[in-house]
């Protein structure tokens, strides 16, 4: 981005200086695996699907320079999304090498892809370092899960669940909310589903409102510097996933450092080729999304 475009960036349409992160020192490194997915859900916030290549699948090659920057600069962890990862014809070899050197988290939808690679999956868990799961389960409900999801994946991802449990990782799901739910009933909704599974019913439950798609414009409220010291503390901020995360993926053959995993769709996001060079952007809050992490403190990231 140059001079002119950065400076716009760090101001709201209506001309306020924009609300912002300074990154300082990041814990954890996201790898997008490509969007290309075997279900085509109509929310997807990737915009993901069969075939679909608007993020490029990675290679193993392509994330070895990013892995060992990340050591180099104390990250404590790795992530993989898609899309669906286990697309990805080399999903398990990034695992393996990438498990030799930090823990890892790695988000499914717990359907074919998983199961037809599950006994390599399985070996996986003789690393020197833990792989976590998270399985997609959108609601307690299997028929509502199923509506987008195609006849029986809840069933699926909930034995895939089980399956990953049974082998020894830790597991976890990811659900969507609605608007005026009561989120802890919700919550307590999945536990004979958890029980049928035989995973612990504490198991941990990541919760996202409503993101959109790719390129949606979705009108909000503009986050301003003011609301981030209004609204805001210190240890407040420190939760924003772009304040101590980055996401690294390949697009039109070039591998590239975004601010975090839901901004994708905003080359502004993009900051740079390096995770060093990246610290170095003052990142601004303009993305609609930047939002729901401002008022609800929504991110993919887990303890």
């Amino acid at each position: 981005m140059d001079n002119v475009a950065r400076q716009y960036w760090y101001l709201t349409p209506d001309g306020n200086k924009a609300g912002y992160i300074q990154s300082h020192r990041l814990e954890e490194l996201w790898f997008h695996t490509g969007t290309n997915c075997n279900i085509g859900c109509s929310f997807c916030l990737e915009g993901a699907g069969p075939g679909n290549d608007r993020v490029e699948p990675i290679s193993l090659e392509d994330i070895k320079s990013f892995v060992a920057e990340a050591q180099q600069l104390g990250i404590k962890r790795l992530a993989f999304t898609g899309g669906e990862p286990f697309i990805n014809d080399q999903m398990v070899d990034i695992l393996d090498y990438s498990l030799e050197r930090m823990p890892c988290l790695v988000l499914t939808n717990g359907t074919k892809p998983l199961r037809d690679k599950i006994k390599a999956v399985r070996l996986l868990n003789n690393k020197p370092h833990p792989c976590r799961f998270r399985v997609s389960l959108d609601y307690p409900d299997p028929d509502q899960h199923d509506a987008n999801r195609g006849a029986g994946n809840f069933m699926l991802a909930l034995d895939s669940l089980s399956v990953l449990h049974h082998y020894g990782f830790e597991v976890s799901i990811a659900r969507r909310s609605k608007p005026d739910e009561n989120r802890e009933e919700v919550n307590r909704a999945y536990r004979p589903f958890f029980e049928k599974a035989g995973v612990p019913p504490e198991t941990n439950i990541v919760v996202f409102p409503d993101l959109h798609r790719p390129e949606a414009r979705v009108a909000v409220p503009h986050i301003t510097e003011n609301c981030m010291t209004t609204y805001q503390r210190d240890e407040t901020r420190k939760l924003f996933m772009c304040s101590f995360s980055r996401m690294v993926l390949k697009k039109n053959n070039r591998m590239a450092v975004y601010a975090c995993t839901l901004v994708d769709d905003d080359p502004n996001y993009d900051l740079g080729h390096t995770l060093e060079e990246s610290l170095k952007v003052r990142i601004s809050l303009r993305h609609h999304r930047c939002f729901s992490c401002f008022s609800l403190r929504a991110s993919c990231s887990e303890p």
